[in-house]
């Protein structure tokens, strides 16, 4: 039999849903929440309009951890519901299973249909003359060695609930696999996070990846999706017939929610928008603000690339001009970089903030790994205006703005979420850096963070990580967009090495295909960081912020502190399936050989050999994970 080697996580669906256009629900109108209001809880008790953002028809908050209950089955099944994916848990309830349990078939239902539907896998027991079986794709017969899983629907925004079976199953010395009772449980999944108040939404960013090559090719298909630099963006028109599929695909949630707020605010005769921009080139996005004539009012930056007058953000400047008015458009820095990706309409009828850290480019929405914090109602438009009314007063002038009420906490006000938003620069009275560094190493539980430029960030932060990853219990799965030193190495406490993004390039092992890189450029462009959200004290750090001293005191900034479990669960599923996918393809890249990946059949009686669920109670890594995501 050929060499056992770690398999993905979650190849067989990486990612599939085509995305659909979206359309929702709209905006509460609280009061401006004052300094020393109880943070999170506005007084509005509106109930939100209708508007177009999302798909989803949920009017409160749906469930974020769903476990089955068959007291039959010999495991346990845990659902952490991510932004239109599924993390599923499994973990045996006696002792260890035995030696010739092979894995866990898992099938799912979508809302309002009848019948399920397998997850396929593609790694599979060999054949009979030793090469490996292509026809067993259903997890029913190729289950998944794995105990846990994260799974895309290809029709994620479907409303309602998507059912999941989980079965145990075994395989005797003919090789005929049988099954124990199953374990099942529904969880909604592109149901918005909290309706009218906040959504988190996602990019897919996996070009990289097996689902991407499958649909629109490796290199081939980016080369006629995306531009071949950021300064042909802005004129780019692919010539894929494939196109609105694929970028719907790519961008995921967070394109949807963009477009359509922008959409919203055409629609509404009364909106004002305020746009603060970085990276700036997609024509999707400047063709909607062009329509908004002289109702738009943009900040974009001119910092290094983005000021020569082929760059895609000065070509963009000029045609804003042209349909807005020059006295609509400014070019800034600040201090260093005008880094935000911030929206804001306010109208009679759309009320919308965005922050996060999605560029409005190409890049930032197709090819990297980013999110979109989408905000309704009065009180947050307000608070994101104040701030771009602070940064248009103060262009390159970070004494200018760091001394404004947005430069502190601004409690978001909302009535069933705790959330707060600051901007930067701050001065070193109001600076957050160390603030944040010291939450960092208050972590009981947890750790997970997806940091861009952490392997070029020295500092508080860098120094919490370490010294939280190195020590005692705290569970910890990093990524960073390239390889950081001091964290680039398996611990012995299980904690292992950070993950940075990669791509199956060649000597790809079967059943796997060579993959598209995406490009030079950062891929990972998140910025997040989650502690304990497996606890009621769970808290997101999130936006465009790079947890730098250069993006608490230099750059203009979003950043966001979210004290929120559900919210917690949502940005966890998302590192763990990033952390899975790069992870894969680094230990990949860095194999001997090119055997086929497959699955192992129970070791021989007498053999001496270990069935392949040993690691999960024997490696320190992979048991801490059963038990944390288990529970």
């Amino acid at each position: 039999m050929a060499r056992a080697r770690k398999v993905p996580l979650k190849e067989a669906s990486a990612k599939m849903q085509p995305s659909r256009i979206s359309k929702k629900k709209a905006a509460t109108k609280p009061k401006h929440a004052r300094k020393g209001r109880r943070p999170g809880k506005g007084s509005s008790t509106t109930k939100p309009a209708s508007s177009t953002l999302t798909p989803a028809t949920n009017s409160s908050a749906p469930d974020f951890i769903v476990r089955g209950t068959n007291d039959k089955a010999l495991f346990t099944l845990t659902c952490y519901r991510g932004e239109g994916m599924c993390l599923l848990a499994m973990n045996w309830k006696q002792d260890t299973p035995p030696d010739n349990f092979v894995g866990f078939a898992i099938e799912y239902m979508e809302p309002g249909d009848t019948q399920f539907y397998a997850l396929p896998n593609r790694i599979a027991f060999p054949g009979g003359n030793g090469l490996l079986n292509p026809n067993t794709l259903s997890s029913r017969l190729s289950p998944f060695q794995k105990f846990r899983w994260i799974h895309f629907p290809s029709n994620a925004s479907i409303p309602g609930s998507f059912t999941y079976r989980v079965t145990s199953a075994f395989m005797n010395d003919e090789g005929v696999i049988s099954y124990g009772d199953f374990q099942e449980a529904g969880i909604e999944l592109e149901a918005e996070t909290y309706p009218g108040e906040l959504n988190i939404c996602f990019t897919r960013g996996f070009i990289s990846s097996q689902a991407f090559v499958d649909k629109f090719g490796t290199n081939g298909g980016v080369g006629t999706l995306l531009p071949k630099n950021a300064n042909a963006g802005i004129t780019f028109k692919s010539t894929d017939p494939k196109e609105e599929t694929a970028l719907t695909w790519m961008g995921f949630e967070a394109r949807s929610a963009i477009l359509n707020t922008l959409d919203a605010a055409i629609a509404d005769p009364t909106a004002q928008v305020r746009i603060a921009a970085y990276d700036f080139n997609d024509p999707e996005i400047v063709s909607r603000l062009e329509q908004l004539e002289g109702r738009l009012k943009i900040i974009i930056d001119d910092s290094g690339s983005h000021k020569p007058v082929t760059a895609s953000e000065t070509k963009a400047a000029a045609m804003l001009t042209n349909s807005a008015g020059a006295d609509n458009v400014q070019r800034q820095h600040m201090g260093d970089l005008q880094h935000n990706k911030t929206i804001v309409v306010n109208g009679d009828k759309a009320k919308i903030a965005i922050g996060g850290s999605a560029n409005l480019s190409w890049r930032g929405l197709y090819v990297q790994n980013n999110n979109a914090v989408v905000l309704q109602g009065a009180n947050a438009v307000q608070i994101f205006s104040d701030a771009f009314d602070s940064l248009w007063a103060s262009p390159d002038n970070p004494p200018g703005f760091n001394n404004t009420a947005s430069a502190d906490w601004n409690d978001l006000g909302f009535t069933n979420v705790k959330a707060k938003v600051t901007f930067s620069p701050h001065s070193t009275s109001n600076a957050k850096l160390q603030e944040i560094a010291d939450d960092i190493s208050s972590t009981e539980s947890s750790l997970f963070y997806s940091l861009a430029f952490l392997y070029e960030t020295k500092g508080a932060i860098r120094d919490a990580i370490t010294k939280v990853t190195g020590g005692g219990d705290i569970f910890v799965y990093g990524l960073s967009d390239k390889t950081v030193g001091g964290l680039n190495v398996q611990l012995p406490n299980g904690n292992p090495p950070i993950a940075f993004p990669s791509a199956l390039l060649q000597d790809v092992p079967p059943p796997f295909s060579q993959e598209a890189t995406g490009g030079s450029g950062t891929r990972l462009h998140h910025k997040f960081i989650v502690i304990d959200f497996n606890k009621p004290t769970a808290r997101v750090y999130t936006g465009s912020y790079n947890f730098s001293a250069a993006a608490d005191t230099k750059n203009a900034e979003n950043l966001f502190v979210i004290n929120d479990q559900r919210v917690a669960t949502s940005y966890m599923v998302e590192a763990v399936s990033m952390f899975d996918h790069y992870a894969f393809r680094d230990s990949e890249a860095k194999a001997n050989d090119d055997q086929p990946l497959e699955l192992q059949k129970p070791p021989a009686n007498g053999s001496g050999d270990k069935p392949w669920w040993d690691r999960y109670w024997t490696d320190p890594q992979e048991k801490r994970d059963r038990e944390l995501f288990g529970q």
